[in-house]
């Protein structure tokens, strides 16, 4: 028998039971849908953490104060915590007193060979006004002599600041384009808490923040004491070296500080070995999720089996027909992995169709969570494994019915009732 109708009644097949096909298409809908849906989320989550990644120097380190045991999965040990920490010792001399990063630990770290800069910061919220409309924003004071040389982010217009500068900041693009009625930009004066400031610089992000001189941020932002940091940014002259420089970074600073391993009030963290555990963790998760959303997908692939096992049963007097007039073992057991596999062709098609409405919706659904931060990615490989998959389900599914088809004997399939 040829092939073209061997695949012609196996179509037949499929159209001769409406309802019984369609029920079995639905069980792999669901399944690959599921997959999609789930395989998007993690794409897109790689991708963004990827882009977080280029961003990202493997020379930088960030010191803050506070001390957490235990890394959450999408935040530094200490994120958050000024008085989290260690026990006794260090900066805190009472209980009520905060766990700070201050100038002594600065003085320090410039005794370290292994260090290029040194960046100290304090930020928090300031109002700010223009042309009678006012707001607030996230300020953060940076060292100005070293800040760009320091920092990731890239200028969309004008400058850095420099040694010099004292009145005058730099803005994120969203701030100047979006944020008032009226576009802020370069030599423009923005007034924040009172005092005015000059626009010198425009960042290429989509941010609302302002950076301006550390000590002109102590004077806007509140409860600031004078040489105490929210956190400092430290860059190392060899990347290579890392490990043994946060190292020998820790040890300086715990003798400092006076805390022991167990003792320890501080957290040195690299951005980059961070975001490569995060990532790390992401494709466990996503692997987690993804085999969960398999289940569906083996359901699917029961369904197909047990409608490929009635269907043989139904034609086994068809069967017994054919062979009758010279069909042979591979043509019946061709037509019923054809009839399998149009199922699960069906099935994954309808099934990437569902799961890319799934995908685009659930940012919406869900909003801006941290899974789905990095919004969504169907991606063409996913696509064409979706299709390989429903196809590949389908036909291991029908194989043993197909094969216990193949081996009826005319007689006996003629007999049948």
């Amino acid at each position: 028998m040829k092939l073209h109708k061997c695949l012609k009644h196996a179509f037949s097949m499929v159209m001769h039971s409406k309802l019984r096909s369609w029920l079995t298409i639905l069980g792999i809908v669901i399944g690959v849908a599921s997959v999609i849906a789930i395989v998007s989320i993690g794409e897109g989550m790689q991708a963004e953490m990827e882009s977080r990644m280029s961003t990202m120097a493997g020379d930088i380190l960030t010191l803050s104060a506070g001390y957490s045991r235990g890394a959450s999965m999408f935040g530094p040990p200490g994120e958050g915590g000024g008085d989290r920490g260690g026990g006794s010792g260090g900066k805190a001399t009472k209980e009520s007193e905060k766990i700070v990063v201050d100038k002594t630990d600065v003085q320090a770290l410039k005794s370290i060979a292994e260090i290029l800069l040194i960046n100290p910061q304090i930020r928090g919220n300031a109002n700010i006004s223009y042309m009678g409309q006012e707001g607030s924003v996230s300020v953060t004071g940076i060292d100005q002599k070293v800040w760009s040389q320091i920092t990731t982010d890239n200028l969309k217009e004008g400058r850095f600041l420099d040694s010099a500068d004292k009145n005058v900041i730099v803005i994120g693009s969203s701030l100047a384009e979006s944020f008032f009625d009226h576009p802020l930009g370069i030599n423009q004066v923005l007034t924040i808490e009172g005092r005015s400031f000059r626009i010198v610089g425009i960042l290429d992000d989509d941010s609302r923040s302002i950076y301006m001189p550390i000590q002109a941020a102590y004077t806007v932002i509140e409860d600031k004491d004078m040489d105490v940091y929210d956190s400092v940014t430290i860059k190392i002259k060899d990347e290579d070296q890392l490990n043994e420089t946060m190292t020998k970074i820790e040890k300086k600073l715990m003798i400092i500080r006076h805390v022991t391993a167990k003792t320890k009030d501080f957290s040195l963290t690299s951005s980059k070995l961070m975001a490569a555990t995060r990532e790390a963790m992401l494709s466990t998760l996503n692997t987690f999720l993804l085999a969960i959303a398999a289940v569906s997908l083996i359901v699917g692939a029961v369904g197909v089996a047990n409608t490929m096992f009635t269907s043989v049963l139904e034609k086994t007097k068809d069967i017994g027909i054919m062979k009758a007039i010279g069909a042979r073992n591979s043509d019946i057991m061709l037509i019923f992995l054809f009839n399998a596999a149009l199922i699960g062709l069906v099935g994954g098609i309808l099934g990437i169709v569902l799961g890319s409405i799934l995908s685009g919706l659930l940012p919406t659904l869900f909003g801006s969570t941290m899974m789905l931060r990095g919004g969504t990615l169907v991606s063409l490989n996913s696509v064409l494994l979706a299709i390989a998959v429903s196809v590949g389900v389908g036909v291991i599914a029908g194989a043993i019915p197909a094969y216990q088809a193949s081996k009826l004997k005319p007689v006996d399939a003629l007999r049948y009732e």
